[in-house]
């Protein structure tokens, strides 16, 4: 085992895109990162036991698992972690419950790597100075805020389609027409 100088930032990358975890591998290496990679929710745990990063990038789907429910998993094992958590499904309700779950910055794919690396090392540059929020000029679209509406119910019952119909109302097919419909893009 090679020894890794002590002032050399350690990241996982916490995704079940090979191809994705490998581009960005490489581009956080050329940057100066020590780069692991997990490629789902088991690997993730064991690996934040056995290696002290000190952020992990998060995808908010891994296959089968939940990117969100890790997010708490992972504090536990080490709560100086710093997570990052992306998603092409971005929402502000997923973008809250990432927060309120313990993630300490959102991102929306597709992003690059010098973003990535902006998120994670905010907190060294600036501690408790974060930059203002730009409020849009107008209203997101009525199905910009039904999906995000949709998205955190589903979110608030872990994914569960059966219980997110009930709750809204709907009948589970037409939830799922919903849910696999991407959201509406606001206007710049």
């Amino acid at each position: 085992m090679t020894s890794v100088p002590p002032d050399l930032k350690r990241v996982l990358l916490i995704d079940d895109d090979e191809v994705f975890t490998r581009v960005l591998a490489r581009a956080l290496s050329a940057r100066g990162f020590a780069v692991a990679v997990a490629h789902d929710a088991a690997q993730a745990r064991a690996h934040v036991r056995a290696e002290p990063a000190q952020f992990a990038v998060l995808d908010l789907k891994l296959g089968a698992d939940n990117g969100l429910a890790l997010i708490p998993e992972l504090k536990a094992l080490r709560p100086e972690l710093r997570i990052l958590l992306l998603t092409g499904y971005a929402s502000i309700a997923t973008a809250v419950e990432a927060i309120k779950r313990g993630a300490d910055d959102y991102l929306a794919k597709p992003v690059d790597a010098d973003a990535i690396v902006a998120a994670l090392l905010e907190a060294q540059h600036a501690p408790g100075a974060h930059d203002e929020v730009a409020l849009p000029h107008a209203p997101p679209p009525l199905k910009r805020l039904e999906w995000e509406h949709i998205h955190r119910v589903l979110t608030e019952c872990e994914g569960n389609i059966s219980e997110t119909a009930r709750r809204l109302g709907l009948h589970r097919r037409t939830l799922q027409r919903k849910l696999a419909k991407h959201p509406v893009r606001e206007a710049d």
